[in-house]
């Protein structure tokens, strides 16, 4: 088990981007740059005990600079969407930065995705982690309350990503963390089509056509989006043009690390669970995907991969009836995910 540090590059404003590379005995690494808090590389064997990156990214700071769709980022204060930007919190409204449309898409113009990470690395008998800190001030993005957040990514020899986010506000804010990794288990070639996936949730959230929360609750069984058998993805997709974008409903309730979805790909032979303490998960096809030059030149393109964004609901600031992201001084918010590979 081994932690490696190098300078990966220097942002326009001077500050220093590090790439941390986790090492367990099975073969797996993992490499998070402290830019965006992003997961960059994920390497793990096939069947034929061949290692293979099994997430989009690039290559360079300057590209993670520029515009790209979330590729590896931790995304907040608030991921997913808020409708019309703006919400009300203890007899307040408050109104977010609009990044999509007239709504807030994860976190505003400049969101936790786009922010300098501190890091710490620490190394046990067990795991490997790193911890990455980062200080929201009040009224970033237009949310109230400074919050203390940190994220810890941890390594072990089970070959299991265990990221946990913690945080802490001095006022009432509201908190909904997710990563944004793009998974494609055949090393990144190809589309996900053939990729099997299973979730084990048998409602999802209804979307207007903004992707905004109805506040209605819909079942997926006899439609395209039912994952509850292990399903090739490409074989429903063409019927949710352009592509699967949907919140599954995974729990209402606070609960243990629990196993909520699994991917099979039949062509490398490698096989990832998802286990999650949060409510939701949202599935996404990488739609809009088009043309992205990524690591090694390779051309990311429409449905190359698919996001497992675990997370509380879309739009919960604004949708009583959806489980509370509501943080107030004293508590402490705290969420863990894991990703789990085999073969």
């Amino acid at each position: 088990m081994q932690i490696e540090k190098h300078l990966f590059g220097i942002t326009p404003e001077g500050k220093e981007v590090f790439i941390f590379t986790l090492k367990n005995r099975s073969g797996m690494e993992v490499d998070i740059i402290t830019y965006g808090a992003i997961i960059r590389a994920i390497r793990v064997p096939d069947r034929k005990n061949e290692s293979g990156d099994v997430v989009l990214g690039f290559d360079t700071l300057e590209e993670y600079l520029g515009e790209h769709p979330y590729f590896g980022a931790m995304v907040g204060r608030v991921c997913n969407r808020v409708g019309k930007s703006r919400f009300e919190l203890e007899g307040k409204v408050f109104r977010l930065t609009a990044n999509e449309g007239a709504n807030q898409l994860h976190g505003g113009l400049k969101g936790f995705d786009k922010q300098v990470w501190t890091a710490n690395s620490r190394k046990s008998p067990d795991q490997v982690s790193l911890l990455l800190g980062y200080t929201s001030a009040d009224g970033e993005e237009g949310y109230p309350g400074t919050l203390l957040v940190e994220v810890e990514y941890a390594l072990n020899d089970q070959n299991e990503l265990i990221i946990s986010c913690r945080a802490k506000t001095d006022k009432a804010t509201h908190v909904n963390l997710t990563n944004h990794s793009y998974f494609n288990l055949n090393s990144c070639e190809g589309t996900i089509y053939d990729h099997e996936l299973m979730i084990d949730a048998d409602r999802m959230t209804e979307l207007d056509r903004e992707s905004i929360p109805t506040g209605r609750i819909l079942p997926v069984e006899s439609t395209p989006y039912d994952f509850r058998l292990s399903t090739p993805i490409g074989e429903r997709i063409g019927r949710v043009e352009p592509g699967y974008d949907i919140n599954y409903i995974l729990a209402m309730e606070p609960r243990e690390l629990t196993k909520v979805a699994t991917v099979n790909d039949p062509v490398s032979g490698r096989c990832m669970e998802v286990l999650t303490t949060l409510p939701g998960v949202q599935l996404y096809t990488s739609n809009h995907v088009n043309g992205i030059q990524g690591k090694g030149g390779k051309v990311y393109e429409k449905h190359c991969a698919l996001c497992l964004e675990t997370q509380f609901f879309p739009d919960s600031p604004n949708q009583g009836s959806f489980p509370s992201t509501v943080l107030k001084p004293g508590e402490e918010y705290e969420v863990h995910t894991m990703y789990r590979f085999s073969r």
